[in-house]
């Protein structure tokens, strides 16, 4: 998503930071989730990918933050989380609170296109959140 925005020329005026955090432990260290989420759910979950954006937000200091967790293949599926399961967080200041929201997809295609899928998907949340917070 962070090569996305960045395509866009002027985004350098609008777009601050991104966290690639592949790695649980990089989720740790760098945004902040607890182990227990991971433990407990997993790195693809709704309490991780909210974990996620919440830290996101907080360490970059940014006014919108997404996380993005999924299973993009051809390897890495199960029975309950199968490939092309995708989970986005996303987290919006509104004054002194934080709004955090998640929903899952379930993409098929093949890598490339599950990733393609999933950036577009979590630029439709974002513009969604945008236009929410300005009517």
């Amino acid at each position: 998503m962070a090569k996305a925005c960045t395509d866009v020329a002027g985004s350098s005026q609008w777009f601050e930071c991104g966290f690639v955090t592949y790695s649980n432990a990089a989720k740790v260290r760098d945004v902040g989730v607890s182990e227990r989420a991971l433990v407990d759910h997993g790195a693809v979950s709704e309490a991780t990918v909210r974990e996620m954006a919440a830290g996101a937000l907080r360490v970059s200091g940014a006014d919108v933050a997404v996380a993005i967790s999924g299973i993009a293949g051809p390897d890495g599926g199960t029975q309950t989380k199968p490939v092309g399961t995708v989970w986005f967080g996303l987290a919006s200041r509104r004054g002194a609170d934080v709004v955090v929201i998640a929903e899952k997809e379930l993409f098929g295609g093949d890598r490339e296109l599950v990733r393609r899928r999933s950036v577009d998907r979590a630029l439709q949340m974002v513009v969604a959140i945008e236009w929410s917070a300005a009517t």
